[in-house]
């Protein structure tokens, strides 16, 4: 059988194991059912990821409603993007679920859910590990979509002072409407740590807390932006910076 294409390959993230070579993994029912829309047969060659770097080729050996399984043909590990960490307000549910989503996309390195004073009046709002395990499940199906390698290290909910001690080293920036244009901000080297704020924005005294553990605030341009807005904007600004394109000065 010709083999397809690896990028056009259908990728399943398997997070919870090892890809060894000549391995057989299992894989879930919500495989099954994707396998199943995308008319994948025992046989075909399918893609696999452990969301920590390591990427197989592999092909299907057994598929029913309820399960597939596949044997590891090739594997490989990609080097990670420079890391860009993300402070996410614990916020709306749904809203948050989205924002995981392009997180994962844009290649965030790790995720880290800050109770903000004003995250308090939220209600329903996305916290707890059962509501973690949702983002992560949610994560790993960004992952498969967009071609990455590596999920997001998700931390447990932290308040504002927790969330400062277990800051990475590098560039901080917090988006703040008062603060400068964040084009004259972001770093050309990495790590990046990226702080977004609730609906209505952050206390004053958090601002305070920020600006003592190093955080520079900056402005996006434009409209007021919903936080999974403007995080994501954020996001892709910080990896452009890190990432020119030739040529460019």
């Amino acid at each position: 059988m010709e083999r397809r294409d690896r990028t056009s390959l259908a990728a399943f993230c398997t997070a919870d194991e090892t890809l060894v070579l000549g391995a057989a993994v299992t894989l879930g029912e919500d495989a099954a059912r994707h396998m199943a829309v995308r008319r994948i047969a025992t046989g075909d060659s399918i893609r696999l990821l452990d969301g920590r770097g390591s990427v197989a080729d592999a092909t299907v050996i057994r598929l029913s409603r309820n399960m597939a399984a596949a044997q590891v043909e090739r594997v490989s590990v990609e080097t990670p993007l420079p890391p860009v960490h993300l402070l996410v307000p614990i916020a709306d549910r749904d809203r948050m679920l989205w924002l995981a989503e392009k997180a994962t996309e844009l290649a965030v390195t790790s995720w880290r859910p800050v109770l903000w004073k004003r995250s308090r009046s939220v209600k329903p709002r996305g916290e707890g590990p059962v509501f973690m395990a949702r983002v992560r499940q949610r994560m790993m199906h960004a992952l498969e979509q967009c071609g990455g390698s590596w999920l997001p290290a998700i931390y447990p909910d932290a308040t504002c002072e927790r969330a400062m001690t277990g800051t990475a080293d590098g560039a901080k920036l917090v988006l703040d409407a008062g603060g400068d244009a964040i084009m004259t901000a972001l770093p050309s080297t990495a790590p990046v740590t990226l702080a977004v704020g609730p609906e209505g924005g952050f206390d004053p005294s958090e601002l305070d807390a920020l600006s003592l553990a190093g955080f520079r605030r900056v402005r996006l341009e434009g409209y007021t932006l919903r936080f999974e807005t403007a995080a994501t904007v954020g996001l892709a600004l910080a990896r452009a910076a890190l990432h020119p394109l030739p040529g460019a000065v």
